[in-house]
C-alpha cells in the first residue's frame, strides 16, 4: 500500500499525486468523520468540494459510506475491491475510527497492506493510520458518538504508519491552538510523531 497523506484537502504536491496514480482511477471516497454534523447542507457541499477536487487530478470518487456497512463486514471487503484509491476525508479522528470498527473497515485495510492500493486523505483521515490516536482528544471532541452511546471509545489507531501525525501546526486553521498542546503530550509520553502545516503531505511508497 502507498499512502499521500495531506493536512488539509490535497496539499501541494499534486504534481507528485497524479504521478502516484494507479490505472484504476476509481476513488472510495469515506465522508464519516463528519458524521457527527447536523448540518446536512454543510456536509454535503464539503464533500462535494473534495471530491471536485479528485476529480481535478484524474481521480474517479464515488462516496463509499461507512455507515451502509456497520455489521457487513463481507459486503464491503467486496465492495473495496473495485477501487484502486481510497481517500479519507478529515473531520474527527474518534467518530471516524468508530465507522471504522463497526464496518470492519479497519481489519480489512490492514489486509490490504501488500496492494498497490493507495490511500489518501488529509487531517483525521490520515490521522488514524497511526499505532495510537491518544492525545488527540487535545483537538477532536472525544464525546461525539453518533453511532450510539454503547459503542466505546476506540484509541487504538490502524497502525499503518509507525508514527503519530498532528495535522493544522502552525496554520491558519481553527484547530490550530490545539495543535502545540499534542505536542507536549507526545513528547512527554515518548511518541513518535510528525507536525503537518496545512499544505504540507507525506508520501509513503
Amino acid at each position: 500500500m502507498r499512502f499521500y497523506l495531506s493536512s488539509i484537502g490535497l496539499g501541494r504536491e499534486i504534481d507528485k499525486l497524479k504521478q502516484m496514480l494507479p490505472k484504476n482511477r476509481l476513488t472510495a471516497y469515506i465522508p464519516n468523520a463528519i458524521d457527527y454534523s447536523s448540518d446536512i447542507s454543510r456536509r454535503n457541499k464539503s464533500n462535494g468540494q473534495d471530491m471536485d477536487d479528485l476529480r481535478s487530478v484524474g481521480l474517479e470518487p464515488e462516496i463509499l459510506d461507512l455507515r451502509d456497512y456497520f455489521g457487513k463486514e463481507d459486503e464491503l471487503k467486496s465492495a473495496l475491491k473495485n477501487f484502486g484509491v481510497i481517500w479519507v476525508r478529515g473531520g474527527n479522528v474518534f467518530v471516524l475510527r468508530q465507522a471504522m470498527r463497526l464496518s470492519g473497515f479497519d481489519e480489512i485495510i490492514k489486509s490490504l497492506r501488500d496492494t498497490n492500493l493507495l490511500y489518501g486523505g488529509y487531517s483525521a483521515g490520515i490521522c488514524v493510520l497511526s499505532p495510537s490516536i491518544r492525545g488527540l482528544e487535545l483537538m477532536d471532541d472525544v464525546s461525539q458518538m453518533p453511532y450510539g452511546r454503547e459503542i466505546e471509545t476506540v484509541w487504538e489507531g490502524l497502525g499503518l504508519i509507525d508514527f503519530s501525525v498532528i495535522p493544522h501546526y502552525n496554520s491558519d486553521h481553527p484547530e490550530a491552538d490545539s495543535a502545540e498542546p499534542i505536542v507536549q503530550y507526545f513528547e512527554k509520553n515518548g511518541i513518535t510523531f510528525r507536525t503537518m502545516r496545512d499544505g504540507d503531505v507525506i508520501i509513503i511508497e
